[in-house]
């Protein structure tokens, strides 16, 4: 998600047809039976380590021998060794052998740990070990956005571990000992952002201290004679009781040598105590390190292993506290060293990334195993490669990489670092200047990350891409590529044997490079086409002529430049000439963008093709239903014409269009994935409602229908189209066979059907004439592109065919988003999730200005204030964005803090004259320095950016706005934005941060005083890299995840819950522990755990999705707070109470920072907890937030809405709880208003309500006669006691259940005996049995969506 990956689920459906082999369609059988064999039974086996008990350990068959190795080296009791061998009757078993091939190894075999000699690797790896051990605990690495540690903070909210070894076993009634007040700030109202909550402070994190200093001595390496006696290397140690030592490591182990600071001598100490690990030996010499080593991995095995496994990709924090910067030898060894991972400590070992990435696409996947070892390799190289980029990158932009072009200027310098080639992105050499010179060259990488990912989604056999990765830092954009062997040794011109190296100048052709792309053609929707070179012979190509085809020196076809992949976007390309559909003019369509080089996105070409489909299915139906009725009639009459009016009972059936099925129509195989895979139920249901009163409205009988101004039909209303279709009888048959029309390729059809085809065809702008196929050709309207003059009428085609889509991106897709808004189908919280919607609807970020003018325009504007306030702070974040670029790029190093923190002032602090401060000249004398220039990337020398001031800022944002956005800001500052837009500082200031990689010291910043800045230098900590890559998929994983999906929507709990937990196993396999795809697996798990009345794996497994979700997306990411809010209502479940509550608020005090309190997420989350405090009977606070709630609720779903009438319910359980039955009663009766209304009076819902207002009255009117008594009679009165009742437990679980979408379904005797509930479990049950038909006017929604990335 970090790295917008947009919906790229089309590998699916290329893979099964490369096999050859169909088992991913031929049913789930053929896969149910490979995954059996994946998982062969595991048995146990007896582990002896020197020195303690033995122990059993489960095993695998599949597992290798060196997974026992990392087992032993994080049990608490062997996690001090690393260098010893497995041995199996004294046979010592080799590292990388699978268990299943080792003869003898069975059930209850013992294993015996054997002690090694140490090498000098093998030391390293020792000590690096066990500093790691002594920092297990300590979250510096996290902060600092090192070796893939990222933040959590769940454990701190529930107390450690929910599971069985929490501390909280007690269930039942807690009620006494809860403290409910939330703090101030997250209160309904408060008007207080503070952002250090933000990062509790976690007591195990004040690490207990074992040693003062570890490091590597001063007398390394052994000097020649000391090495022939074993010496390793020597390290320097002062312990906590301050006793500085000096340790030999040898082949033996670690002993106390005799060397002090200042003389060397290098004898055994008397006693040495010689110990084969570091901390054996320093348990001896220091008694604080054996009591706090033991105590710390005692903590360290408690944590959930989810908080301590790394990430596949580096997250960062854009806040952190001040952290101590303690001595540690291995951070200091690793800086000076180029190390890559793990196995590369020693300096000159590089990896060969190219090799490495292209053999593993070359591993074979005929089976389901082949094809996860395949995929499990080529997703660790990618995350591997990805790291390996980020710190090139920005060792290059630091300085510390020398360029293989020194003598050339700063901007035109390329590098070669650890076989990886880094390019700046400046448009060197003018190649851009056509298409917008540095605008174009900053925006062609991504570009050219975009058809990497395209093209390696397809995967063709074959058909090689580069590694490529997208770094920006410091204001500069690299580019880092893995290198094609050979290619440094030749001219670029030879090498080149397919496509253009000057933008179309020159072009060559390739028969193989042909007939590999062509294999990419369908699925990417690239039309083969003819260009014309310099001498004028026309050459065929089969992808944009910038793509360059080049045989490597190891034979392999590589392609490269892929930044044409899709079509150009006609709306951001004005050309002479070239008039756009009106649907783009009343836009104010073609505007002048930044560069040449804007592109569709995939998203949109899918969305498009299956929008033309289904109009194609549509066209071809209604003239097939003509001909029936000519024949039938004799007469050449139009025959339907006045049927329209007639609405008959036959409902087409919905399964013949694509949208039912991810996997579209088989007849015609057009990909369709992208779209329907991202979240099946908004992204297909839009394209449906859109091909709506069309054509359809007007049928004529002879040839094509008149499809100019109407054939991207603007949306006015979503249901037309729907009425539509229902209206014209027999237009499902008429469907069906269109289709088997269509399926059969155009041969041996009756030549009246093959016109009907034709026809259809031609009107949709299809590129057969026998069948349906839509395809771009991306050289339209290139600069320098020349096409032969045999191909007008297909360039003409194809021209329309571009204007189309870009209509239709304007008219349907922006149209269809705003629509997804208002029915909360989409509900986007922060800019990333705002640009991530975008994304799946194939809208450009470029189209934002677009998107909220059309908000605006809206008549239901008020519904949708949330949409537009996250639209605008991300406009204004991503203007700040670009002007921030090029403000860094004048800073040099020694003065970035202060230019952070002064830009920083300029856009968020109220204080008028922000004035930079130029960092002391603590050493340089300034006149010397100005003469030498300045020969790396990351350094300019000026001091230009202290002259910004905050009124010129804001001018120049409101000018990015209007000149990139084409959107009018009125903002002269940033309390008039805030004020006229209702935009909170925090988050502008975590929206810029994100983007743009600053961290910020934790603490309150007074954004408002006018009398000082908000920030100072030292409030910038760091500044990381924003890196984007391609994210490689597990397809059979998905494939499973699917189609559990599908059962569970189909109501199958049991089937989908195992085909989910299938999919898991495949997930990890392929993903290791953590991503965020099992994020989504794991809380649909535990969803459907919760369902079934399994409670507690409900709570595990929903545990482990918000602990990856912090881990992987980050800790106030949307998602992270989605999953808090599930987490909170299955602990309620679980009688939680108390940590329920602590973790809604930190909800919302999440959801506050990122968004703000007006947000209709905001509702849900109010509910629950007002929920929750009604049970533990905190009346005035509960009603805070229900009364909140129901604020939102009317604003967001209209005063009408079930939502409102639901939240009205709510409130007047409180009031009644509470005796005040006149408000109770006053709710209710609104509530009961809404369901007459919407439901009629026959409605369960409706008698409910009216039951309910009847028990109040009669309440009420007891309690008022009891009144009367007392004021008649005064004390002596007899009070008959009055029933007030706290609400049970059961009850308010079952409101819980309503207003998160969760029905149940009531469960038979032999699944609750399986569930092993008690009694009192069961009747809980059935309480909520009842609720069988939903309630409310969400689904059973377990719809929940993976995220594509």
């Amino acid at each position: 998600m970090v790295n917008g990956d947009g919906a790229h689920g089309h590998t699916d459906e290329a893979e099964s047809k490369q096999d050859g082999s169909a088992e991913v369609d031929g049913g789930e059988e053929s896969n149910e039976q490979e995954v059996i064999v994946i998982q062969d039974t595991g048995f146990t086996v007896k582990i002896q380590a020197p020195g303690t008990e033995p122990f059993d350990l489960q095993v695998s068959p599949q597992e290798m021998v060196q997974e026992i190795h990392q087992v032993l080296m994080d049990r608490e009791d062997t996690c001090h060794r690393t260098c010893f061998s497995l041995q199996l009757d004294g046979n010592v078993l080799d590292n990388f052998a699978e268990l299943k091939s080792i003869e003898g190894l069975q059930e209850g075999s013992l294993l015996k740990v054997v002690e090694e000699p140490y090498t000098v690797r093998e030391a390293r790896i020792h000590v690096r070990h066990i500093r790691d051990l002594l920092k297990s605990l300590d979250p510096s690495d996290a902060y600092n956005g090192v070796d893939c540690n990222s933040l959590s903070f769940l454990s701190i909210f529930t107390d450690g571990d929910l599971g069985d070894s929490g501390k909280r076993k007690k269930k039942g009634n807690e009620l006494e000992q809860i403290d409910c007040t939330p703090p101030e700030h997250i209160l309904p109202g408060s008007k207080d952002r503070p952002l250090v909550p933000l990062q509790p402070q976690n007591k195990d994190w004040k690490p207990m201290q074992c040693l003062k200093v570890l490091t590597m001595s001063g007398w390394n390496p052994p000097p020649g004679n000391r090495k022939m006696h074993g010496d390793l290397m020597y390290l320097y140690i002062v312990t906590v009781e301050e006793r500085h030592v000096s340790i030999t490591a040898s082949t033996r182990g670690f002993y106390l040598n005799q060397s002090t600071t200042y003389t060397f001598n290098p004898k055994p100490a008397n006693p040495s105590f010689l110990s084969h690990s570091l901390v054996e030996l320093l348990s001896q010499i220091s008694p604080a390190f054996k009591k706090n080593f033991t105590a710390l991995q005692k903590k360290r095995v408690q944590r959930h292993p989810f908080e301590r496994i790394a990430t596949p990709f580096q997250v960062y924090s854009w806040t952190a506290p001040q952290v101590d910067h303690a001595m540690d030898c291995v951070r200091a060894e690793d800086a000076y060293t180029s190390r890559l991972g793990y196995e590369e400590h020693i300096p000159g070992q590089t990896r060969d990334w190219n090799e490495e990435l292209q053999t593993t696409r070359e591993l074979p996947r005929k089976n389901l195993p082949e094809r996860l070892l395949r995929e499990r390799a080529i997703f660790k190289v990618h995350s591997d490669f990805a790291a390996a980029a980020t710190r090139g990158a920005m060792a290059v932009i630091d300085g510390n990489v020398m360029a293989i072009n020194p003598g050339e200027e700063t901007r035109m310098q390329m590098f070669i670092w650890n076989n990886i080639f880094f390019s700046l992105g400046f448009d060197v050499r003018d190649h851009y200047r056509e298409l917008g010179g540095d605008a174009a060259a900053h925006a062609a990488p991504t570009n050219d990350l975009n058809g990497v990912r395209a093209y390696g989604a397809v995967d063709v056999e074959g058909l090689y891409t580069l590694g490529t990765v997208v770094v920006d830092y410091r204001g500069y954009r690299v580019t880092a590529q893995s290198i094609i062997p050979g290619i440094l040794e030749r001219e670029q011109e030879q090498s080149v044997i397919y496509g253009s190296i000057d933008f179309g100048k020159t072009v060559v052709s390739h028969s193989k490079y042909l007939e590999l792309l062509e294999k990419t053609s369908r699925p990417l929707k690239v039309q083969r086409h003819n260009v014309l070179n310099e001498k004028n012979d026309s050459v065929e190509l089969c992808s944009s002529v910038e793509c360059k085809g080049i045989i490597g020196n190891d034979g392999r076809h590589y392609i490269l430049d892929l930044l044409r992949t899709f079509p150009p976007d006609m709306n951001f390309l004005p050309v002479d000439g070239e008039v756009l559909p009106p649907e783009s003019q009343r836009q104010g369509f073609p505007r002048q963008h930044r560069h040449r080089l804007a592109c569709l996105r995939q998203e949109l070409i899918e969305a498009f093709v299956e929008h033309r489909y289904l109009l194609f299915m549509k066209m071809a139906a209604l003239q097939l239903m003509q001909q029936k009725a000519n024949k039938d009639t004799k007469t050449e009459t139009p025959a339907i014409t006045e049927t329209a009016e007639t609405p008959t009972e036959s409902k087409p059936d919905a399964t013949q269009t694509p949208t039912a099925s991810s996997d579209s129509p088989s007849a015609t195989d057009i990909s369709t994935d992208s779209t329907s895979t991202t979240d099946n139920d908004t992204s297909a249901a839009p394209q449906t409602a859109m091909d709506g009163e069309e054509n359809s409205s007007k049928p004529t009988t002879n040839g094509p229908l008149e499809l100019t101004a109407t054939q991207n039909g603007e949306c006015k209303s979503p249901l037309e189209g729907k009425e539509l279709e229902e209206s014209i009888p027999g237009l499902a048959q008429a469907k069906e066979l269109a289709e088997t029309l269509v399926a059969e390729d155009g041969s041996c059809i009756d030549p009246k059907s093959r016109e009907v085809v034709l026809n259809a065809c031609k009107a949709v702008g299809s590129i057969s004439n026998t069948s349906f196929d839509i395809r771009f050709n991306p050289d339209i309207f290139s600069p320098g592109v020349r096409f032969p003059d045999d191909s007008t009428d297909d360039v003409q085609k194809q021209k329309q065919l571009l204007k189309d889509a870009a209509a239709f991106l304007v008219s349907c897709q922006i149209p269809s988003l705003v629509k997804d808004c208002l029915d909360h189908s989409a509900v986007p919280m922060d800019g990333a999730t705002l640009t991530e919607a975008l994304h799946q609807r194939g809208i450009n970020v470029r189209y934002l200005g677009t998107v909220l003018e059309f908000v605006d325009k809206t008549p239901a504007k008020a519904q949708l204030e949330h949409f537009y306030r996250i639209g605008i702070s991300e406009l204004i974040t991503r203007c700040a964005k670009h002007i921030f670029k090029t403000y860094l790029q004048g800073v040099e190093l020694s003065a970035l803090s202060a230019a952070v923190s002064h830009f920083l002032n300029c856009f968020l602090s109220s204080f008028p004259d922000a004035v930079a401060h130029l960092p002391p000249d603590e050493l340089v004398s300034r006149r010397k320095s100005r003469k030498r220039r300045n020969r790396v990337p990351g350094g300019g020398d000026n001091t230009a950016w202290a002259s910004l001031t905050p009124s010129e800022l804001w001018k120049n944002i409101a000018s990015e706005a209007q000149s990139y956005y084409h959107f009018t800001l009125q903002c002269e500052s940033v309390d008039q934005v805030v004020e006229k837009y209702g935009l909170q500082k925090t988050t502008l200031l975590r929206e810029i941060s994100v983007k743009t990689g600053i961290q910020i010291l934790i603490k309150e910043y007074n954004f408002d005083s006018r009398h000082k800045p908000a920030f100072t230098e030292e409030d910038i900590l760091n500044i990381f890299p924003v890196v984007k890559h391609v994210n490689p998929k597990a397809s059979d994983a998905f494939h499973f995840f699917q189609s559990g999906q599908a059962k569970v929507q189909q109501g199958f709990l049991k089937e989908g819950c195992e085909l989910i937990n299938e999919a898991l196993n495949l997930f990890n396999n392929v993903y290791g522990a953590m991503h965020v795809e099992i994020c989504a697996c794991l809380r649909l798990l535990a969803r459907l755990n919760y369902i079934m009345g399994d409670h507690p794996e409900a709570l595990s497994n929903q545990q482990k999705a918000v602990l990856m979700s912090e881990r992987v997306l980050g800790i106030e990411h949307p998602n992270t707070i989605q999953e808090y809010m599930h987490l909170a209502l299955y602990c309620f479940a679980n009688g939680q109470l108390s940590t329920a509550l602590k973790l809604l608020y930190r909800a919302r005090y999440l959801l506050l920072l990122v968004c703000s309190e007006d947000h209709p997420e905001m509702a849900l989350l109010d509910s629950n907890i007002g929920l929750v405090l009604h049970g533990v009977m905190e009346y005035d606070l509960s009603l805070r937030f229900l009364e909140y709630a129901l604020t939102v609720n009317t604003k967001y779903h209209g005063p009408r809405s079930l939502k409102v009438a639901l939240s009205h319910h709510l409130v007047a359980r409180v009031y009644e709880s509470k005796a005040e039955f006149r408000s109770a009663l006053q709710h209710e009766k609104e509530g009961y208003t809404i369901y007459k209304n919407q439901m009629g009076e026959a409605h369960e819902k409706t008698k409910e309500s009216s039951e309910y207002l009847k028990y109040l009255t009669q309440q009420a009117v007891a309690l008022q006669r009891t009144m009367n008594e007392i004021y008649k009679n005064g004390s002596n009165a007899s009070i008959m006691p009055l029933k007030f009742t706290a609400p049970s437990m059961a009850s308010v679980l079952e409101q819980l259940n309503i207003i998160n979408g969760i029905i149940f379904i009531p469960l038979s005797q032999k699944d609750l005996e399986n569930l092993k509930a008690e009694v009192q479990r069961r009747q809980q049950l059935q309480e909520l049995g009842k609720s069988e038909e939903p309630i409310e006017d969400s689904p059973l929604e377990l719809e929940d969506k993976i995220p594509i990335d």
